[in-house]
């Protein structure tokens, strides 16, 4: 047996033993039903787990090939359809602890099974505990289904603009009022629709700012995801230019190319890279100019403008995490810039910041990022913001202070894994520079 047939057939009980433990829950509230009803619905249940048996065995042995985009969709349905189902067993594991500690109360005292409320006696209130719990659970899980199919039809592309003062100490007056886009994390291969994706770049070329930031991760892993939507994102321009710095997976690092026997660990100085990785790498670094794009690698621009002066700095990925390259050298990429009356530095993950940005480069005054996505999910509103993400990063979304420094971090233009978004939709950021 290969080990990819035997890594699904592991994989594939598990779910059953979900599916099974799902179902108990369903034979109970259709309890009522007719028995064509209820024959129905089986066929139906058990029917979707044969279908999602048979689609992803031969997906995963090779059997078939279908676009990456078309798969990620189906991938995100089953997996919003399975995270429901868990979700419910947490709801039917309550019930059955219920159910247990009924029995021992039950036994212990010797009581008839009459004198203890049962899952079908309905009380003066209408409705027992226990149905309620699962009602409970199946509404729930329902409703993350539709949810999670809401954030890939539309909340994937739900582009929000959002607008921010930023307010710069001893800004001086050449600088007053201009306007910065930044937007982060396109991830190309992952996009679905380009009539989408054009309506967005519009949104930022209506913008007609000064000045605009991208900070990393143009692709998942191939340059060749960029092609459908070269001449688009070529399209964005500004007066005092577009500045574009490379993310976590502009580097490939999270495939294995033909010619590498395995996977190499990210290392600081990109020795681990095979020459197809490099290659692919260096074709997409081209591929920033060829949009008019000015990719920083770990360099500096100057602006000058009625003798005052900026200085836009840009890093390669740099994270002080242990699963993420520390590719950038901010050392580098400052030195010439000391005596611009503004910095403003472009660094794709946020830990940068606190590690060694507010730490040993107090004269910067922003850093945009981005890398986190908000994950993708969560609650963000005016009073009170949380994704799972949070738990990771202290840093995650939106605009942070220390002392006279700030952090920007974008929540990301487009999407990766799940092809949509749930609660923290895709961002085009327009800055204003103000004198703190």
């Amino acid at each position: 047996m290969s080990q990819n047939l035997k890594m699904f057939l592991i994989i594939s009980s598990i779910f059953l033993a979900i599916d099974l433990y799902a179902w108990q829950g369903v034979r109970f509230l259709t309890n009522g039903w007719t028995e064509k009803s209820r024959t129905t619905l089986k066929f139906v249940y058990w029917g979707y787990t044969a279908v999602n048996f048979c689609f992803f065995l031969g997906w995963r042995m090779g059997w078939f090939h279908m676009q990456r985009q078309v798969l990620s969709i189906i991938l995100a349905i089953a997996f919003a359809v399975l995270l429901a189902k868990i979700f419910w067993c947490f709801f039917l594991i309550i019930d059955d602890v219920i159910r247990l500690f009924r029995w021992m109360v039950q036994w212990i005292s010797g009581l008839n099974k009459s004198e203890i409320i049962d899952d079908n006696v309905v009380e003066k209130t209408g409705i027992s505990r226990l149905k309620f719990l699962n009602y409970l659970g199946l509404g729930a899980g329902a409703a993350f289904v539709g949810t999670a199919i809401w954030g890939i039809a539309k909340g994937a592309h739900n582009y929000t603009v959002r607008r921010r003062d930023l307010g710069i100490r001893n800004l001086p007056a050449a600088f007053e009022g201009l306007k910065i886009v930044q937007i982060s994390d396109i991830h190309s291969g992952s996009f679905w629709s380009f009539d989408a994706v054009k309506r967005g770049v519009e949104m930022i070329r209506k913008e007609a700012a000064d000045l605009v930031f991208f900070t990393g991760d143009i692709v998942n892993d191939h340059s060749d995801e960029l092609k459908p939507y070269k001449a688009l994102f070529g399209s964005i321009s500004a007066p005092l230019g577009v500045y574009s710095i490379l993310g976590n997976h502009d580097y490939g690092d999270y495939h294995q190319w033909p010619d590498q026997k395995e996977r190499a660990k990210p290392k600081s100085d990109k020795s681990h890279m095979s020459p197809m990785q490099k290659e692919n790498l260096e074709i997409l670094t081209n591929s920033h100019g060829e949009m008019g794009w000015k990719l920083l690698l770990d360099e500096h621009h100057i602006i000058e403008k009625d003798g005052a002066s900026m200085a836009i700095i840009g890093v390669e990925n740099w994270s002080s995490k242990a699963n993420f390259p520390r590719y950038g050298n901010l050392t580098k990429a400052y030195s010439g810039a000391e005596n611009a009356d503004v910095k403003l530095l472009l660094s794709h993950d946020p830990s940068h910041w606190h590690s060694e940005v507010t730490t040993s480069y107090k004269d910067i005054d922003a850093t945009f990022s981005g890398h986190t996505h908000g994950m993708q999910f969560g609650i963000d509103t005016k009073f009170y913001r949380w994704s799972p993400v949070k738990l990771v990063y202290k840093e995650w979304i939106d605009m942070y202070h220390e002392q006279h420094q700030i952090l920007y971090v974008n929540r990301g233009f487009g999407y990766l894994g799940f092809p949509g978004r749930m609660g923290i939709f895709p961002e085009i950021t327009v800055f204003t520079l103000k004198r703190a």
